[in-house]
């Protein structure tokens, strides 16, 4: 069964204050692209089978209804702006997102997607990051039309950013079948390289859009998963193989981001430790609450990481426990901890700093 996304990923979030001289302009715009991690309801306007547009996704969420989002309740972009005192983003598709709802930012992010545009075409018409690159430029001719080109320019240049990468170029790609095109194409280490060669392309491209710190995490344990427990793992154990792919696209990406930093001569990139951050209650899930970071809570077959999760899957009554919500994404209560550690967690898990300390500095300038 095809992927739908994958829990481990990239992650990027670029930050900036927004001190427009529009009065009801908030203190902070928030911009957000990437896959299913952080896709707040885009594909539920596009014909595509990467959906989460039925019960039970959203059971959790304060309407108790699916809102595209790949949770049962709220995903990591909704966590971070309500750590920040921030609105919720609404889907760039969204025809709510008009007028005053410009200047809280927007959401890009499509499931399905992965730094290369021919990753998730199973998927049919998906949003690949290229376009939701181009859709931010649109989105910043639109909201000049309400707060002119130089308003318009420092809310973006002093803005959030959030951009979710990595995961799927993996599982719905290079491993999605045996034998696959890119396999074919590449070696494992010479596809990690050009997987990222092209996401510094992206970076850059993000960066000539306006964003100025960007906080990136690498791929988190791929391997891991409910859904590749189900289909490559004999005892329950993560898969070496997908494992080691996090274990070179990581530390490549850590130093592409220096790369950068010292091309651009500011720490505009800050790493975080995705696997790290992840592996914490993986490995040791009832530390955390869990009682289990094998089965998900949404699915069926072996660790209910078979297919998709559907009304006609198990599903766990209560969300809490696991840490999985279904066969490739964390349950609210993991993203919360994730959450956590992207804002608050010492240098082993965000170098040079955390988001927090980010923001403080940023607050002074």
């Amino acid at each position: 069964m095809t992927s739908v996304l994958v829990f481990g990923y990239c992650l990027v979030i670029s930050l900036v204050v927004a001190l427009g001289s529009v009065s009801a302009q908030p203190t902070r715009a928030f911009f957000v692209f990437g896959d299913s991690l952080v896709d707040s309801g885009n594909n539920d306007f596009l014909v595509t089978t990467a959906r989460a547009d039925a019960p039970p996704y959203g059971i959790d969420y304060p309407t108790h209804r699916p809102t595209g989002r790949f949770s049962n309740g709220l995903n990591i972009p909704d966590l971070i702006s309500l750590e920040l005192g921030l609105e919720p983003t609404l889907p760039y598709l969204s025809p709510l997102l008009v007028g005053e709802k410009l200047l809280i930012g927007a959401n890009f992010a499509s499931a399905g997607i992965g730094i290369l545009n021919d990753t998730g075409i199973q998927f049919l018409n998906i949003i690949h990051i290229q376009k939701q690159l181009k859709l931010f430029h649109e989105y910043q001719e639109r909201l000049s039309l309400h707060i002119g080109a130089e308003g318009t320019r420092n809310l973006v240049n002093r803005a959030l950013v959030l951009i979710t990468l990595g995961g799927n170029d993996f599982v719905n790609n290079y491993y999605l079948v045996p034998y696959s095109a890119r396999s074919r194409q590449f070696s494992l280490p010479d596809y990690v390289r050009y997987l990222i060669s092209e996401y510094r392309k992206v970076l850059r491209r993000l960066y000539d859009l306006g964003a100025r710190r960007v906080l990136v995490t690498g791929t988190g344990p791929m391997g891991c998963v409910p859904a590749e427990l189900a289909t490559r793992s004999r005892t329950g154990d993560c898969d070496v193989e997908l494992q080691r792919a996090a274990s070179l696209f990581n530390p490549q990406l850590v130093q592409m981001l220096n790369g950068l930093n010292q091309e651009l001569g500011a720490d505009v990139f800050i790493a975080a430790n995705a696997q790290r951050m992840h592996m914490d209650f993986v490995s040791n899930p009832r530390a955390y609450g869990f009682v289990t970071s094998k089965i998900a809570c949404c699915g069926q077959g072996p660790y209910n990481g078979v297919g998709l999760c559907t009304p006609a899957s198990n599903l766990c009554p209560n969300r809490d426990l696991y840490a999985f919500w279904d066969p490739f994404h964390p349950s609210e209560k993991a993203s919360r901890i994730i959450v956590q550690q992207i804002l608050r967690g010492t240098t082993e898990y965000m170098h040079p700093m955390n988001l927090s300390t980010i923001m403080a500095i940023d607050s002074k300038t």
